[in-house]
């Protein structure tokens, strides 16, 4: 369920197919840094407006995942970082469930928190260059998991004046390493402002920030 906490800026992204465009859904997020780092919780519909399952993502200080738990089709999944990663997917039915471990940095999926927690991760200063990272990610529409190799550089991080003050936003360069796709990322705090497949629709106050 969705944290109740109204302190923790609300937002919708819109989320489509990077290559043809067809819409997927979207999500509706609450997220905010915390404690014990940083939180994100969100309600992910279909185009028709019917709940299609849920995100539920917590990140310690160093951007590691403390917890993850997905719905997605009557299936759901629970990790977290554990001798690299460690989860539990169980299918629809409850019935059987199936335990994986990857020496992995962290989890990744369609979700744009996804984004924002291998940057927290990563924390890379702008030209200074690619770091590769192994990631777990959870694929739609079954939450099946598969492990990929991924390339994060920073390109530029650039200033924009908003009413609330000066926006900083991250502009990220994505390789996956085995396919050689090449996405761009921008993020601004810990909100995706937009990615592939990705648009920020609605936010209802300015990003959280980062403590250093």
């Amino acid at each position: 369920m969705p944290v109740k906490d109204l302190t923790m800026p609300r937002g919708r992204y819109s989320l489509h197919d990077p290559h043809d465009h067809t819409p997927l859904g979207e999500e509706h997020f609450q997220c905010a840094p915390g404690p014990s780092g940083w939180r994100y919780v969100a309600q992910r519909t279909s185009p028709s407006g019917h709940h299609t399952g849920s995100v539920d993502l917590t990140l310690d200080e160093l951007g590691r995942p403390l917890r993850v738990e997905l719905h997605a089709a009557s299936w759901r999944v629970r990790g977290a970082a554990l001798d690299g990663v460690t989860w539990v997917r169980t299918d629809p039915s409850g019935e059987h469930a199936t335990e994986g471990n990857v020496r992995a940095h962290a989890f990744t999926g369609t979700s744009p928190a996804f984004l924002v927690a291998v940057s927290r991760l990563l924390r890379l200063e702008p030209g200074a260059g690619a770091v590769r990272v192994r990631l777990v990610a959870f694929t739609d529409p079954v939450l099946a998991p598969l492990t990929l190799d991924q390339s994060w550089a920073l390109l530029d991080r650039t200033g924009h004046a908003t009413d609330t003050g000066p926006l900083m936003v991250d502009e990220y360069q994505v390789s996956e390493v085995d396919t050689g796709e090449v996405r761009t990322v921008h993020i601004a705090g810990d909100v995706v402002l937009a990615a592939p497949g990705i648009e920020l629709e609605e936010l209802e106050s300015p990003p959280s920030s980062f403590p250093s």
